[in-house]
């Protein structure tokens, strides 16, 4: 069957498409994405203004038609923290459905961070024990563990790369006090989420998943040998950490020059950098392996489970 899910981000509206059906592995067949920065548009009492409206009710009406015209035999809508988390909510979500038809799961945090899981256990296999999981979206920080496909602990915390550039990182690019400011609040943030998960037994692989961190990867991170090497990045703190203080000196408008550093990511690379390496850093990690699978792929795989 072809499957098209509809993921409405804090950063982007994105639609993929794929074929699949139970007990494969789903094959992209398209792609549609529009680039909001939904965090720019929050009013002072955290509701979406009328401009961020307006542009999430045309970027789901293009991903509608775009689905139309790939064919899709069933569409799977969501949202995640931008709309969860704003004021107005619910009549965003209600206009989206009277407006385009689409009637949007909102997901919470700690669903964002059992439907990752689920993907990277499933990307990983059963062989790679307990693993650790940081997926970095544009309003949260999902980071979840566990040996099953329903990891033991899952929740997320609002340090999320948008988010974070926000409120921390208002001038382009960023002063070092803003980013120091940044940097102590996620781990005055991560401090208090430490003692939720054991850090005995140590996690059998660390992993990170979301476009944050594959384009982090890609540029600070390095990738193994052999078949399927460009799908086995491995980035380090030390490499992080190098690279974290020269992104933050160049302008957003020339780190699309970098490798892996796509335009829809450049505003916010910088904050998705500090909050990993702090997240890194609170949980005793030297370095993590990149998944590319995560939360849309998690969604395709739990409804190929229902069949």
């Amino acid at each position: 069957m072809r499957l098209g899910v509809l993921d409405v981000g804090s950063n982007t509206v994105h639609l993929l498409v794929v074929d699949a059906h139970p007990g494969a592995r789903p094959i992209p067949a398209a792609s549609h994405k529009s680039v909001l920065r939904l965090m720019r548009y929050l009013e002072p009492d955290g509701s979406i203004g009328e401009v961020g409206v307006e542009g999430i009710v045309t970027a789901i009406r293009d991903a509608v038609d775009a689905a139309r015209e790939h064919g899709i035999d069933e569409l799977l809508p969501f949202a995640t923290s931008a709309i969860r988390e704003a004021a107005n909510g619910e009549e965003v979500m209600a206009r989206i459905t009277r407006e385009t038809g689409v009637d949007l799961q909102v997901l919470s945090g700690a669903d964002e961070a059992r439907l990752t899981f689920l993907a990277v256990r499933r990307w990983y296999g059963w062989s790679a024990e307990r693993i650790l999981l940081f997926d970095i979206g544009g309003g949260s920080l999902e980071i979840a563990q566990g040996l099953d496909e329903d990891p033991d602990t899952a929740l997320s915390v609002p340090l999320g790369a948008g988010r974070s550039t926000i409120e921390f990182l208002p001038d382009d690019p960023p002063s070092e006090a803003q980013v120091a400011s940044l940097r102590a609040h996620a781990r005055k943030v991560l401090a208090g989420v430490v003692a939720d998960f054991p850090l005995k037994p140590r996690a059998d692989h660390v992993v990170g998943s979301s476009k944050t961190i594959r384009s982090l990867a890609r540029l600070a991170g390095t990738t193994g040998d052999g078949p399927g090497s460009a799908e086995r990045a491995i980035l380090t703190l030390k490499g992080l950490d190098d690279w974290t203080p020269r992104l933050a000196r160049i302008p957003a408008d020339a780190r699309p020059a970098l490798p892996g550093i796509t335009p829809d990511r450049t505003f916010q690379i910088v904050a998705g950098a500090v909050v990993l390496s702090e997240a890194m850093r609170a949980f005793r990690v030297q370095e993590l392996e990149v998944s590319p699978w995560a939360l849309r792929e998690g969604l395709i795989l739990r409804r190929l489970d229902r069949l």
